[in-house]
């Protein structure tokens, strides 16, 4: 070692330090390449803005961030042509772990014009450090701006470095990674590449990787979404949408705007024209992408809630506090109030394209079962989502909200009536709609996963309650029906305590309705959820306790037949009216091989009479 190198001591308590920002800090390696390229963007960011008030300071006409790997000597060069280093600067903001010189510089712009300030991305100065993790040697070698003289900062990471005077021809810095033995990715170009674009191919400072001797661009250094929306063409959106989301579509809707005030933040967000490849029920995180002075942050910032997990983009923030690390955000009010601007911006775009009914049924079609999550999650935005969402209805063709429901109620209707399946066709010729359908009384069919969680959370839309059909104790006596002249049969009353008393605990109760037409028999929930709910929860085997209610139809053939025929006849056929009842449902029998063989027995004795 040369008589001119000065040896001195990190100033902190090093060991454990040092070794935390190393081990502890990141959880993920790449994070190095992206922390090293941010603080060569801010040196060259201060350059510039010096170069305001001294011509010396200016920026090379090719001024740009150099990644250069050497296969053979095992090391990674990050350079750049920013405002360099001063001896004095190596040692205070490379050695004293936790003083950013970033941060210290932008103490100074306190009375700088707005327009005319940096945007400076390190704040904590331990960025740097993070190239310990795949370097176990690392040095500095820089040269300030307006100086003559160059320095070589060196250090192993272990406790201590080294500072000594060095060549440079031009100012700016040249960090140069001694590789591990384990870090052999990040020796190739196309690894290099990847990581660029994924954490920095939106800063406008150009990044470039040297490959066989040239500069080979490895970033866009456009953020599209801090241009004006004039400036951009459909063309570009698009081409943007496709990339951010590794979409072949074109956006069903493009919002781009700017906020302003207290809270400044750029957004770039699309509604997708399709269906992702990838169920969405797969995952239920939002994945927009968090910014910060266009640097990427995160995907994981949970910028939108899950129920409108199917946006994608960009929100680009200016000052957006982050821990040391930039990979988690801290919870504070700012990212808060980010959150609320941003989904209250996604709900105004849909109210306002749901006015067009038939460009809406294309987002309905594809995400409508994602946004009814937003009623039972999200009760400070249910009333906002509501009448964005559309049914299916026994009254209407294709799609209506709750607001065209309400205003086609018949007079005297005071509830908004909904039945809930698994399949929407079966729906359609459901048994629980016929004395609804001889009413005139309008049915809204739901038939999505969400569909039995849901209505119980809304509870009522413009003050009308909603009311699943299959619940029992739904008096229709208030309409009057079509065709309905047949009187009850007598020893109706008889036989609805013989078929309670042969089917025992397999039902709650047995009683007449007058909600059926066609059909013989109906089930309806005795109490509490309905029927989808109650068949849901023993699916996952935390079903209620309750037995369902058997409706009989006593104007039916069957019913007036039975009421007439001998007690026998009711016992062995009370079990077959309740499986029929459970299909017509979307049930499944309750013992499939005894209902074949009374099904099979009763055709034979129909034949041989």
């Amino acid at each position: 070692m040369s008589e001119t190198v000065e040896r001195h001591e990190f100033g902190a308590e090093v060991g454990r330090l040092l070794d935390l920002v190393v081990h502890a800090l990141y959880s993920d390696r790449e994070i190095f390449l992206r922390e090293l390229v941010a603080n060569a963007a801010d040196a060259m960011d201060r350059r510039r803005f010096e170069a305001l008030t001294s011509a010396a300071s200016a920026l090379p006409p090719d001024a740009k961030v150099r990644i250069r790997p050497d296969k053979e000597a095992r090391t990674l060069t990050v350079s750049d042509a920013g405002i360099g280093m001063a001896k004095e600067d190596l040692a205070q903001n490379l050695g004293t772990i936790a003083r950013s010189g970033t941060r210290a510089f932008s103490q100074t712009l306190e009375s700088a014009k707005a327009e005319d300030r940096p945007s400076l991305i390190g704040q904590f100065g331990v960025g740097f450090y993070s190239a310990f993790m795949v370097a176990d040697r690392v040095t500095v070698t820089s040269r300030r701006a307006g100086a003559d003289e160059a320095w070589t900062w060196a250090s192993d990471g272990q406790g201590s470095y080294t500072l000594e005077p060095a060549e440079r021809a031009e100012a700016g810095t040249d960090i140069v990674l001694h590789l591990k033995e384990d870090a052999d990715e990040y020796l190739e170009p196309y690894r290099l590449d990847h990581l660029v674009r994924k954490w920095a191919d939106f800063i406008t400072v150009p990044i470039a990787i040297v490959q066989d001797g040239k500069d080979e661009a490895a970033n866009q250094g456009t953020a599209l979404w801090r241009k004006r929306k004039s400036e951009i063409t459909p063309e570009q959106y698009e081409e943007f949408y496709r990339s951010v989301g590794m979409n072949f579509d074109k956006p069903w809707a493009t919002l781009h705007w700017r906020a302003e005030g207290q809270l400044e933040f750029s957004a770039l967000l699309f509604v997708p024209g399709m269906k992702p490849f990838q169920a969405l029920e797969n995952d239920r995180h939002s994945k927009v992408r968090l910014h910060v002075r266009r640097m990427f942050i995160t995907d994981e910032a949970e910028l939108l809630p899950p129920w409108l997990r199917f946006v994608q983009g960009v929100v680009d923030t200016e000052d957006l506090p982050l821990n040391v690390s930039r990979e988690m955000l801290q919870s504070t009010p700012a990212l808060a109030r980010i959150r609320r601007a941003v989904t209250g911006r996604v709900l105004s775009e849909l109210t306002s394209r749901a006015k067009d009914a038939d460009d809406y049924t294309t987002f309905w079609e594809n995400f409508g079962p994602v946004l009814k999550e937003g009623i039972y999650e999200d009760h400070e935005r249910r009333a906002e989502i509501a009448p964005l969402l559309r049914f299916r209805s026994s009254a209407v063709e294709g799609w209506t909200g709750l607001a065209d429901y309400v205003a086609r109620m018949k007079d005297g209707q005071e509830a908004i009536y909904y039945l809930v399946a698994d399949d929407a066709e079966a729906l359609k010729a459901s048994p629980q709609l016929e004395g609804f359908r001889a009413r005139g009384l309008e049915v809204l069919l739901l038939s999505d996963h969400v569909d039995a969680f849901w209505p119980e959370s809304l509870s009522r839309f413009e003050e009308k309650p909603l009311r699943s059909i299959t619940q029992g104790g739904l008096d229709l006596s208030a309409f009057a029906a079509e065709g309905e002249t047949a009187e009850a049969p007598e020893g109706i009353d008889a036989l609805v305590a013989a078929i309670k008393a042969a089917l025992g605990a397999d039902v709650s109760d047995v009683r007449t309705t007058d909600r059926l037409v066609d059909s013989a028999v109906v089930l309806s929930a005795g109490s509490g959820p309905d029927l989808q709910m109650q068949r849901l929860l023993r699916r996952a085997g935390r079903g209620p306790g309750g037995a369902p209610v058997l409706e009989i139809n006593p104007r039916h053939a069957l019913i007036r037949a039975l009421a007439s025929g001998p007690a026998e006849a009711v016992t062995e056929a009370a079990g077959t009216l309740l499986d029929l009842a459970r299909i017509q449902d979307g049930d499944t029998p309750r013992d499939p091989v005894a209902f074949a063989r009374s099904v099979t027995a009763a055709l034979a004795s129909s034949r041989s009479a």
